[in-house]
């Protein structure tokens, strides 16, 4: 049983933030580079893949949230875009 735990743990903590959040449920965080917006988001395998642009004048930072629904409502997991 213990093995198990140990496994599981080590599993787990060899994953990124992304893929934890995206296979287990939870929370990723990403902050955008200073000065630029968030466009668009999705997944390709475990991997998150996002586009961001130049704000433009007058836009104002904002925080944006990449929730994935399941079915079940069992494991569901986000990405939470930070713009500064």
């Amino acid at each position: 049983m213990l093995f198990l735990a140990i496994t599981a743990f080590g599993v787990i903590s060899s994953c990124t933030e992304n893929q934890r959040a995206k296979k287990y449920g939870g929370t990723a965080n990403v902050e955008l580079p200073p000065g630029t917006k968030l466009i668009t988001a999705t997944w390709k395998e475990d991997q998150i893949w996002y586009l961001y642009s130049d704000r433009q004048p007058g836009e104002v930072p904002v925080k944006s949230v990449f929730h994935e629904q399941s079915k079940w409502g069992l494991v569901e997991g986000q990405v939470i875009f930070t713009e500064k």
